[in-house]
C-alpha cells in the first residue's frame, strides 16, 4: 500500500450541511428552522430544563439530605498490609502511595487496626485509630502524626 493509495474508512468524514444557500441545497430559505417562532428567531430556543411553564422534573422531585463540603476522605491502610515492610522500615504516606498499597492520596492516609502486626515499624501518617496505635506500639514501633 502507498501513501496515495490510502482512503478514509466509510463513514469517518461527513461534509457538513451547508443550511441558508440557496433553494437548490434543500435547506434554503428558512434554513431548516421551519416558520416563525422562538426556534425560527437567532438565539432562540428555550432553557435546558424547561418544560412549557409545567413545573420541571428537578423541582418536582423530593431532595433529601446535605453533602458535607468540609467532610475529609482518607486513604485506608490495614495494619496488616504492613507487614511486608521490612524490621525498622519508616513507613510514610509517600512511601505506601509508590509500593502500590494506596492508589490515590485523597485527604490523607488513615491506619486502621484490622489484623495483626508482627514488625518494629516506624508509621508516620495523618490519622491513626486508637487500635492501631496500640499495635504499633506493642510490637516496638513508633507513631509519628502529621
Amino acid at each position: 500500500m502507498n501513501l496515495h493509495e490510502m482512503k478514509y474508512n466509510e463513514g469517518a468524514r461527513k461534509v457538513s450541511k451547508r443550511i441558508g444557500r440557496g433553494q437548490g441545497s434543500g435547506t434554503g430559505k428558512t434554513a431548516g428552522k421551519g416558520h416563525k417562532g422562538q426556534n425560527a428567531r437567532s438565539g432562540g430556543g428555550v432553557a435546558i430544563g424547561f418544560e412549557g411553564g409545567q413545573t420541571p422534573i428537578y423541582k418536582r422531585i423530593p431532595k433529601r439530605g446535605f453533602t458535607n463540603f468540609t467532610r475529609k476522605e482518607y486513604a485506608v491502610v490495614n495494619l496488616d498490609t504492613l507487614n511486608r515492610f521490612e524490621d525498622g522500615a519508616n513507613v510514610t504516606p509517600e512511601l505506601l502511595k509508590e509500593c502500590g498499597i494506596v492508589k490515590k492520596m485523597l485527604d490523607g492516609v488513615k491506619i486502621l487496626g484490622n489484623g495483626s502486626l508482627d514488625k518494629k515499624l516506624n508509621v508516620t501518617c495523618h490519622k491513626i485509630s486508637k487500635t492501631a496505635k496500640e499495635a504499633i506500639e506493642k510490637a516496638g514501633g513508633s507513631v509519628e502524626v502529621l
